[in-house]
């Protein structure tokens, strides 16, 4: 914003300057190139659609708040459109019917819009945004994997000529459905995404998608000599920090080893708010060292969402004691009906402190399968650094992540809704299978400059700089503006782009603070060295100054961009 890219119209809504319009343009240009490469095809479907397919697909209900709505003149329900499955979906059902006109791959690159809660981090999160949406349509699994691998490495090409550090992790496909899902994350320390990775193996996932494996079951002779379970006075222990310190003062471990958080079972409630807005609560049982983690929740409760549990919730279920929730007091065998979900590290047959039911009360040795018993299980709990990885080759490491690409592996879920067939090559109807493939193409900007920038300003790579050069003229003397421009014209004439600061009366240093913020890689400076019949190239990004010859001067800096300019993708 600073530099002029861009400007803020209202919250997660920005304009685009034409110095950031540039930028956004070139990744543009390299999105398009590669998607044509693979034989994608581009249209440009409206972002103002009808409600009719949205309702086939019962997303119009499943998008909940995120969704702008509206009405026209007439009264009929329109949407500006978060993503456009059920149009592509359409415009194929139209427009074929045999199995000869498939495989088939479409693409657009257009204006978004969510209602984010919480809008953030500029172009990072946005209520209005541009992305790269591509769908592949096929008659069968086979040619959805071919098409799925073929925008697979399509997306590692764009990415590797944006420049910046990411990786690909397993996802969690979330409100989009489908089966195998995968993200491409830029690297970086204010990324909203955490995911993890395993060197020894190579395994690396969104921690929404991370699937703990179920722990072994307690071996039954263990399970046998452990005591019934006793219910005893916890006073004041409404915490697991307290119920340790309770336990360790008042009901000491008959093996002599202290109490921990980890020998503790916490039972956390929450209420879910389901597209229909019916209302489900939900209760959550995990080891006491761990906290529920919310984006873990998020992804396997949607398209409900959730919220706490409020004091009017619990005067709704008297027999939920605040702090002191016990397992038997849930499930849908209980009296309170309320779904009871494991986290899968609780093993069959292991033994627990826990909440009593009653207030100031804990019980001790509770076994599950031998006294309690739950519903089902939930990945919801924190995946933390040193966990085991799910492939069981090492230990996990946790860093943080900007989701660049999604690619999914829709299926029929889509086509099905819509009933999108075609004739097989023996005559008759199939459902086509899809895949479906986003790219965050603003979100890009904001990522490369992320990534790339220094304490001074913006330091863009050269494919993706609005300018070739940035020309800056500095002092009073009219001949050293005269010979900017005539350099501007040379340069412009062997076909760069030039940035060309010749504003009268400015002082040479904020020029060349401006030419750093703005980031142009090379920076021409014409200025008092003119007498001496030189001018000063500098490399933004590595700052190295060199004096060249004024005759020279515009052959170097031809030799020194074009030596630079990578080479153009090859469609091939």
């Amino acid at each position: 914003m600073r530099a002029g890219y861009i400007r803020r119209a209202a919250p997660g809504v920005y304009t685009w300057l034409p110095l950031g319009l540039k930028v956004l343009r070139r990744v543009e240009e390299i999105v398009r190139e590669e998607m044509d490469a693979i034989g994608g095809q581009e249209l440009s479907f409206p972002a103002l659609l009808p409600r009719e397919p949205y309702e086939a697909t019962n997303r119009w209900t499943e998008y909940g708040d995120n969704l702008f709505r509206l009405t026209d003149r007439k009264g009929a329900d329109m949407l500006l459109g978060p993503t456009h499955e059920e149009m592509f979906t359409l415009a194929v059902k139209d427009m074929f019917s045999s199995y000869k006109e498939l495989p088939l791959t479409l693409y657009q690159i257009q204006t978004k819009y969510r209602d984010e809660a919480r809008p953030r981090a500029g172009l990072l999160r946005g209520r209005e945004f541009i992305m790269k949406d591509s769908y592949s349509f096929d008659v069968d699994d086979a040619g959805l994997e071919a098409a799925y691998q073929r925008h697979r490495e399509a997306y590692v090409r764009i990415f590797d000529r944006l420049g910046f550090d990411y990786v690909v992790v397993y996802a969690d496909s979330g409100a989009m459905g489908g089966s195998a899902s995968e993200e491409f994350l830029a690297v970086s320390p204010i990324g909203e995404d955490t995911f993890v990775r395993c060197e020894a193996s190579g395994y690396a996932a969104n921690v929404e998608a991370v699937v703990v494996p179920q722990a072994a079951p307690v071996a039954a002779d263990v399970v046998a000599a452990t005591p019934a379970a006793h219910v005893e006075d916890t006073p004041d222990s409404p915490t697991i920090e307290t119920l340790v310190a309770q336990s360790d003062a008042m009901h000491p471990r008959a093996d002599g080893r202290a109490w921990t958080a980890a020998d503790t079972l916490k039972n956390v409630v929450v209420m879910l708010t389901h597209p229909d807005g019916t209302k489900e609560p939900l209760a959550i049982g995990l080891p006491g060292d761990r906290e529920v983690d919310v984006k873990r929740l998020e992804a396997q409760v949607s398209p409900a969402e959730w919220e706490p549990f409020s004091e009017k919730d619990f005067e709704a279920f008297p027999m939920l004691v605040k702090g002191y929730i016990g397992p038997r007091s849930l499930g849908l065998e209980s009296s309170s009906k309320i779904r009871y979900l494991l986290d899968p590290s609780v093993a069959e047959g292991s033994a627990w402190v826990t909440g009593a039911d009653e207030h100031g009360k804990h019980v001790y040795d509770l076994v599950l399968g031998r006294d309690f018993s739950a519903d089902g299980t939930i990945q919801a709990a924190e995946i933390r650094e040193g966990d085991p990885s799910p492939d069981g080759a090492g230990p996990l490491t946790l860093a943080r992540g900007i989701e660049m690409g999604h690619i999914f592996q829709l299926g029929r879920k889509y086509a099905e809704a819509l009933d999108l067939k075609v004739l097989d090559e023996n005559g008759k109807l199939v459902t086509v299978t899809m895949g479906s493939y986003g790219i965050g193409v603003s979100r890009a900007v904001a990522a490369v400059a992320e990534s790339t920038h220094d304490e001074l300003g913006l330091v863009w790579p050269r494919n993706l700089a609005p300018a070739d050069v940035h020309v800056v003229a500095t002092g009073k003397d009219q001949a050293v503006f005269d010979h900017a421009e005539r350099m501007v014209a040379d340069l412009e004439a062997a076909g760069l782009s030039v940035v060309f600061d010749d504003r009268p009366k400015v002082s040479p240093g904020v020029k060349f603070k401006d030419a750093e913020l703005l980031g142009v890689p090379t920076i021409v400076v014409v200025g008092k060295g003119l007498e001496q019949g030189s001018v000063e190239i500098k490399d933004r990004a590595t700052g190295e100054r060199r004096e060249v010859p004024v005759e020279r001067g515009v052959a170097e800096v031809l030799t020194e961009v074009r030596g630079a300019r990578p080479a153009p993708a090859d469609p091939a």
